[in-house]
């Protein structure tokens, strides 16, 4: 098999920590009433509509006319966006500042609402070494669904078998393997180095 000379990067839970329970712990003070509200109110199918490109301010007024009585919480999701996140990995910061340094070339994929990329450098740096970013918002497409996949390989003019795609959704990976990609699947920091250096990219 061809081996990967690019790296493909996901960013929430890969390149920054990203989670809404860091933002509604401090919002509900009850555990069980911050689990009902994010497993039936601000769900991550509802979230899933921004990161497919509806824009946001439609996305909240839809779910406020739904659940009125949780308007207020509702729109801490985006009032409040910045505390969802709890800063870079600082394992893959370290792997993609040691890559630009060997002159491998990186890429973005992620499904994220287009203006919220812009809030991702100040948080992790190493961004900056992304020489394209396909993000899911901009372009009406989300991942797993392939042409997001074919549309990152496009914009970085290399195919999926010279590609290692790292990301932590399970369906994401499996979508990638699907199509050719070498993946690691995210869900252990200190794999990553080991996996860039069994596949000769460090």
């Amino acid at each position: 098999m061809t081996r990967p000379v690019g790296v493909l990067w996901d960013v929430g839970n890969v390149i920054v920590r990203w989670d809404p329970r860091t933002l509604y712990a401090k919002i509900f003070q009850e555990p069980a009433a911050c689990d009902r509200f994010l497993s039936h109110v601000c769900t991550m199918a509802w979230h899933g509509e921004t990161d497919r490109g509806i824009p946001a301010e439609e996305n909240t007024r839809r779910l406020v006319e739904q659940f009125p009585e949780h308007e207020a919480e509702i729109r801490a999701w985006w009032d409040r966006w910045d505390e969802m996140f709890s800063g870079r990995i600082e394992e893959t910061h370290e792997a993609m500042e040691a890559l630009a340094a060997r002159g491998v070339p990186q890429f973005g994929l992620t499904n994220m609402a287009g203006p919220v990329w812009p809030t991702v450098e100040p948080m992790a740096p190493a961004v900056r070494h992304l020489k394209a970013v396909v993000v899911s918002g901009d372009e009406g497409l989300i991942k797993p669904d392939p042409a997001i996949y074919r549309l990152a390989c496009a914009r970085s003019g290399l195919k999926p078998e010279q590609l290692l795609f790292v990301d932590d959704s399970a369906a994401n990976i499996a979508a990638a393997d699907a199509l050719g990609f070498h993946t690691l699947h995210f869900t252990d920091p200190a794999m990553l180095t080991p996996t860039l250096k069994a596949h000769g990219l460090l």
